[in-house]
């Protein structure tokens, strides 16, 4: 799914679009990115969150996410690099030329830990490790140009399949979704926010440093690389 928000200098004038497309298809990400541009004129902000490779956690009944590499199903491999990091990548391609040609931007890839840790899955690790190194690269070619590119740690994020999921795990510091939304509108308002650019960032420190709450009043604890 990809969207858009639109404000038009009403009160209540901001509109969000939702957009159906399966990042898997190139023909449905061009059009959805050309109609947004040729509405819009402009893109200030692309959250890379789209992803793959969790479906069909249990295959045979048996719960392959943990198993060792050779053990693993081909097929997660290529989901996590096709729905996952070439989407990152063919979405902020689309979006880069309307931002240099505003001279300035923000492109957040949502990452995980799992890039500097094993959790899960070799695949899992690697395709989170590419998504970082997709932000450092692309962050050194976009900066001439105040673009700015990073990736973003959330915590254990309250989504509809981690609340499935709730009576067996530890939730006290968990996050909303909306949590990280707040953390990537205070980047968006920071008026120097290049100085970040290439940066991995962990949500909760964000708003440590520029003083937000989640949407329940509480203040998750940022996680480090020994909590994971």
């Amino acid at each position: 799914m990809t969207g858009r928000s639109v404000r038009d200098g009403s009160p209540d004038d901001e509109r969000i679009t939702g957009i159906r497309c399966d990042h898997r298809l190139d023909v449905e990400v061009v059009e959805a990115f050309e109609d947004i541009i040729r509405e819009t004129h402009r893109i200030d902000i692309l959250v890379n969150n789209v992803w793959g490779g969790y479906e069909g956690m249990v295959e045979n009944g048996t719960f392959t996410w943990t198993k060792p590499f050779w053990e693993q199903p081909l097929w997660r491999w290529d989901a996590m690099f096709s729905a996952g990091v070439r989407a990152h990548y063919q979405a902020s391609q689309l979006v880069a030329p309307a931002m240099i040609a505003n001279r300035r931007g923000l492109i957040v890839n949502i990452s995980f830990w799992a890039a500097q840790k094993h959790i899960g899955n070799v695949a899992y690790g690697v395709s989170k490790a590419a998504t970082d190194k997709l932000t450092a690269d692309m962050a050194v070619e976009l900066r001439p140009y105040g673009v700015t590119v990073v990736s973003l740690y959330p915590g254990l994020v309250r989504t509809e399949k981690v609340m499935e999921a709730a009576a067996s795990m530890d939730c006290t510091n968990s996050e909303s979704p909306e949590f990280t939304g707040r953390a990537i509108a205070a980047l968006a308002g920071d008026p120097d926010i290049i100085r970040h650019t290439g940066s991995v960032l962990v949500a909760a420190s964000l708003a440590v440093e520029y003083g937000f709450k989640d949407i329940d009043g509480k203040s998750p604890r940022p996680l480090t690389l020994t909590d994971v």
